[in-house]
């Protein structure tokens, strides 16, 4: 009983499995007749070539920057003790940024007073010295002596002139006292000339010992107060050195910053730009360098600005490339054409396709339906119900479209050689 059991649980499971091949077998058949109708459907299909406008474009990655961007930097170094403007605002030269608390070192400002006290006792020396000599050469004291020696020579020559008239001495001996007269006469002339210039000399010195006083003055003042005291030039206020808008204050008051010196770049009160000129700034890879120039018309599309594109024209290729994560990029600028209403944002993503060339309304079909044999193209016209093979001329291609020189019209049909990928 127990091996007739068995048996019987056997021959149903042989039963079963034998029903299951076959069900397989019946969906693997009609999947493969099902897909075979599709492909013979799908290689039937036909397109007629259309006229369009072709164009061999070259994309470049980057964003829109100004022209020209300006760090404002402060004079003196302090703290921010307040700020006028923020960014947005359009500003002319010199309008007020910010104003600096100055936070002098009291080494520096005993340095500066001694070089006051320095400079008024050096004043006082030089005015000292110029009251002397005025006085010297109010009395004539400095040619006094040149001035009697030409008075004796002057009446020496008349006696001895007078001798030789009436034939008493010779006229070489009457040459001699001549000689003398005008030799005093010199030395007197220059005994004038150089007292005028001595005074002229200790008149500078006392120009110069003031100035000196007056600058030194000027750099205490400007040490305590940030004011300079001949030009009341505020040096604690911070001004727009161009006209444009204000693209950032990085500070808040309160803020220390550094002045701009030969050593130090100077801490960035604000960031000025001109936002009516924008140029383009990108990358190009080096595989696509080499086909473009400068001067070639670039169309631009700003992510944040989707539904428009901005022309552009190509001024600018670096001529040195940069390694990016394996590939070599080349930097390139373009000058951007504002249209519309919108406002341009410095810093934008953009995408810049340089147009390499372009031809509009020329007849052309689809790139994957050609059939190329050697130097020859081909495509598939459809005759009743079948297809035959046609020559073609070909012209420019973007890589989807291919321009047809001939070969083909309009009222023709092509065969769709290659289904594009659905999305």
């Amino acid at each position: 009983m127990i091996e007739f059991g068995i048996n019987e649980i056997m021959k149903k499971g042989c039963f079963i499995s034998t029903i299951a091949v076959f069900v397989l077998l019946t969906i693997g058949l009609v999947f493969y007749f099902v897909s075979q109708n599709k492909g013979e459907a799908a290689n039937m299909r036909t397109e007629n070539p259309s006229y369009m406008d072709i164009s061999r474009k070259i994309v470049a990655t980057g964003k829109i920057i100004p022209r020209q961007e300006i760090n404002i930097k402060p004079q003196v170094s302090g703290v921010i003790d307040e700020l006028f403007v923020e960014a947005g605002e359009i500003v002319e030269k010199g309008t007020r940024l910010a104003r600096i608390q100055l936070v002098p070192s009291q080494v520096n400002v005993n340095q500066a007073q001694s070089q006051v006290e320095l400079a008024r006792i050096r004043l006082q020396d030089a005015e000292r010295e110029l009251k002397r000599q005025q006085e010297i050469s109010q009395g004539n004291l400095d040619i006094e002596t040149a001035k009697v020696n030409f008075e004796n020579a002057k009446q020496e020559e008349e006696r001895q002139r007078q001798l030789y008239e009436a034939g008493v001495i010779s006229e070489q001996q009457y040459n001699q006292y001549k000689l003398e007269l005008e030799l005093r006469r010199n030395a007197y002339d220059n005994a004038l000339i150089t007292s005028r210039n001595s005074l002229s000399q200790y008149e500078s010195q006392v120009d110069i010992a003031r100035q000196e006083l007056n600058s030194a003055i000027s750099n205490l003042k400007l040490m305590r107060e940030g004011v300079d005291q001949n030009s009341q030039q505020v040096a604690n206020i911070v001004t727009s050195t161009v006209t444009g808008m204000i693209l950032d204050v990085p500070l808040e008051e309160g803020a220390s910053v550094i002045e701009r010196n030969n050593f130090n770049e100077g801490t960035t009160i604000a960031t000025i730009a001109d936002m009516n000129t924008l140029i383009f700034e990108g990358k190009v890879d080096e595989a696509d360098v080499g086909s473009i120039s400068v001067g070639m018309p670039i169309l631009l599309k700003i992510g944040a600005i989707p539904d428009e594109v901005y022309d552009a024209v190509l001024e600018f290729i670096s001529p040195k490339g940069v390694t990016e994560e394996g590939t070599v990029k080349f930097e390139v600028r373009a000058a951007v054409k504002q249209s519309g209403e919108r406002f341009l944002r410095a810093g934008y993503s953009a995408n810049g396709d340089i147009i390499i060339f372009k031809k509009e309304d020329v007849l052309a079909v689809k790139e994957r339906d050609i059939l190329y044999e050697g130097d020859k193209t081909y495509v598939e016209v459809k005759n009743g119900s079948d297809f035959d093979r046609r020559e073609i001329q070909t012209g420019i291609s973007d890589g989807l479209n291919t321009e047809i020189l001939s070969g083909l019209d309009t009222t023709q049909l092509v065969r769709v050689q290659q289904e594009e990928a659905s999305l």
